[in-house]
């Protein structure tokens, strides 16, 4: 059984589909878009499966973005891969009259639906009762009263699912065909289809609509031409209609305690404080710093017990396993690059459990608000304050939200800086370089350094995609312009399951995805680090093995020279040997002009990358920060990561666009080269730049 989810954003949806379906969900794209497709899967009390598809949210089927226009097009076309038998509607309970707008939509597509009325607590809490037995029966389809975070009445829901028709029952809302009665004959005759309010919605989309082929919308377009249709006058018509038969239905089934509403709601007088023009950004960044402070101070236990276990299992593993290729490759490519990453995810959890509770409390919403006069400031809309926060996590699905922007020139302006802000990929990136020049002290008994250091780190993304994009927002033209209207969803307690499956599934996307680019660049990288040109490594190797290096070394240091002397004219020494003149002024050795190579498949592999180099040329029993520690230049024999090498590889990884996915959404998005080209070009050079600078100043 295929059901739909459908209702306003804000409604309570994500989380009702979280409830209903548990850990049984993925993410993919809808066949011929690139919308994101949410499918879950939960049993029905009488047995049944069913296949719940979460739609996009929106307010009307009149679409303002291209994840919209989705919604018509998986109920409208039955021939639709995804097309649902039944949708369930989510309205919040205590603003009834905006949510069933959408409703009378569907019911007029004569689609089977059932009524999920959501936040009933806060409904009754805000004075407004609703009989729901009434509004039942006047709108003809079944409706449950439920709380989707208090997880009430979901076996109520099961039931009247299991319960609902395929027919669809409900009473026609307006008079359709009196708004354009000649052009929905000719429409409905020319498609062959029956619904009066699908052909008039064609009317209004047809140009977008990805299951008419271009002869039927050209079709369409003369029938538009010759019956004069004006789009935005018959929209208007149609929305005053259909309130007026909302008003009617909520005039019987709904009652407003009056001494309630006078009452100024907890979280108006909330707001007055958290989006203060001043107090608002002071308590955005003391929230900031608590959450810094506790990526480092809580998982620095268990990312010690992580790196104690990949260090006992090389140990192991070299013990148990015969000496050869295999053993090596497995011990010091798969084994050392994985281990690299896989320490970081008690930051990622904990990163992603900050974000989770932020949004889910309703604060994001209040900093995306507060943001919205920034971006006013350098000419942008405030809608592209929502794909830049959405970058802490991944800046791939935050490009791709950038649809919502209505104006090109934002929309392009948006996708070109919205890489600047540090992602959660760069995490283990920062990690490892305040961790091995920031000392682990405390100012005041409170005020972590590493932490203070990576909030720092973070702000500097935020800042320069503001700059960037005031400079973009001169160069390139446009008489289009934004506009931003966002609702501010009510304050809420977090719901503690919904963070912790928001950790699970992002740790998990974290593990599965970024592990198995690392695999895949830690074994080839193993191979160009062991092997070289023939006869050459074994050249160099045999020098130290003169009668003056024997007499002056050690037999462990003189394998060490080996060691070194092998991995330097290896195919992975003699590439980074390449490129390391162009990146020597930043203070940038062979080494990491490696990592800097591999990590354009992904910003983490970089710390992969460190593991498996050290890996090969260094030992065991040493996790990858204690190998990176001690590591020493060849030349001078200082050490390699000081505190000027790491502050500007922080700030080139900070700048760079060192992530291949990233490269190819901007191009899917944009639909050329040439933005991706151009992104590619200013940000590496402002990488290099400040590298380049921050390396001088402090060496």
């Amino acid at each position: 059984m295929k059901v739909a989810l459908v209702g306003n954003p804000n409604t309570g949806k994500s989380t009702l589909f979280n409830v209903l379906t548990g850990l049984r969900q993925k993410i993919g794209n809808f066949p011929g878009v690139t919308v994101d497709k949410k499918v879950g899967f939960f049993r029905l009390p009488d047995g049944r499966n069913v296949q719940l598809l979460d739609l996009p949210g929106t307010y009307s089927l009149y679409p303002k973005s291209k994840d919209e226009t989705i919604v018509f097009e998986v109920l409208a076309d039955k021939k639709h891969p995804v097309h649902p038998d039944l949708v369930i509607i989510i309205a919040d309970a205590s603003n009834l009259k905006r949510n069933l707008l959408l409703y009378t939509q569907l019911a007029d597509l004569k689609i089977p639906v059932i009524i999920a009325l959501n936040m009933m607590d806060m409904a009754r809490k805000g004075g407004i009762d609703i009989d729901v037995n009434e509004l039942s029966k006047r709108l003809g389809v079944q409706v449950v009263p439920i709380s989707a975070r208090q997880e009430e009445n979901i076996d109520k829901l099961k039931e009247a699912i299991s319960n609902a028709s395929s027919v669809a029952l409900q009473i026609d809302t307006i008079e359709v065909e009196a708004l354009a009665p000649e052009l929905i004959s000719q429409i409905k005759h020319e498609l062959g289809i029956a619904n009066s309010y699908a052909a008039l919605q064609i009317a209004h989309q047809h140009q977008n609509i990805h299951f008419l082929t271009a002869r039927q919308s050209q079709r369409i377009s003369e029938l538009l031409d010759q019956s004069l249709f004006y789009s935005q006058k018959l929209q208007a018509e149609e929305t005053i209609a259909r309130y007026s038969f909302i008003n009617d239905v909520l005039f019987d089934a709904v009652t407003i305690r009056k001494e309630e509403v006078i009452k100024e709601s907890i979280s108006n007088r909330i707001d007055e404080v958290l989006t203060h023009r001043i107090w608002g950004f002071t308590i955005f960044f003391g929230i900031l710093f608590l959450i810094f402070q506790a990526i480092f101070a809580w998982s620095e236990f268990p990312m010690t017990l992580i790196e104690n276990f990949f260090v006992w299992a090389a140990g192991i593993s070299r013990t148990w396993l015969p000496s050869g290729v295999l053993a090596d490759l497995l011990i010091d490519g798969v084994l050392a690059g994985l281990g690299g990453v896989l320490i970081f995810i008690p930051q990622i959890a904990i990163l992603f459990a900050f974000i989770s509770i932020l949004e889910d409390t309703g604060y994001m919403a209040r900093v995306t608000f507060m943001m919205d006069r920034i971006m006013k400031k350098v000419g942008l809309s405030g809608k592209s304050v929502v794909p830049m926060i959405g970058s802490l996590a991944c800046a791939v699905p935050s490009i791709m939200s950038t649809r919502n922007i209505e104006s090109w020139k934002d929309r392009i302006i948006t996708i070109m800086v919205t890489p600047l802000v540090s992602c959660s990929a760069r995490l283990p990136v920062y990690t490892l370089l305040i961790s091995l020049v920031v000392p682990d002290t405390k100012v005041w008994g409170l005020i972590n350094m590493q932490g203070l250091a990576m909030m720092g780190m973070y702000l500097i993304g935020f800042v320069s995609a503001i700059l960037v994009a005031w400079i973009m927002k001169q160069v390139i033209r446009s008489r289009e312009r934004g506009y931003f209207i966002m609702e501010l969803p009510v304050y809420r307690i977090p719901r503690w399951s919904n963070v912790a499956l928001t950790m699970y599934e992002k740790v998990k996307t974290f593990v599965f995805e970024a592990g198995k680019v690392i695999i895949a660049v830690s074994i080839v990288l193993w191979v160009l680090a062991t092997y070289g040109p023939p006869g050459r490594q074994a050249a160099a190797q045999q020098q130290y093995l003169s009668q003056d290096y024997v007499q002056k070394y050690s037999a462990e240091e003189i394998q060490s020279l080996q060691s070194s002397a092998k991995l330097e004219n290896s195919y992975a020494g003699i590439l980074g040997k390449l490129i390391e003149p162009s990146i020597k002024p930043l203070g940038f050795d062979w080494k990491i002009g490696i990592a800097l190579i591999t990590s354009f498949a992904a910003r983490e592999v970089f710390v992969g990358t460190m593991a498996t180099i050290y890996s090969v040329n260094g030992d065991d029993q040493q996790s990858v920060r204690q190998k990176m520690s001690r590591a020493r230049n060849d030349t001078t024999g200082q050490p390699v990561f000081t505190v000027a090498v790491a502050w500007s590889l922080m700030l080139f990884y900070a700048f760079a666009m060192q992530c291949m996915s990233t490269v190819a959404i901007v191009y899917r998005e944009t639909k050329s080269w040439k933005w991706p080209v151009i992104q590619i070009v200013y940000m590496t050079g402002m990488a290099y730049l400040a590298g380049l600078i921050v390396y001088q100043i402090l060496k």
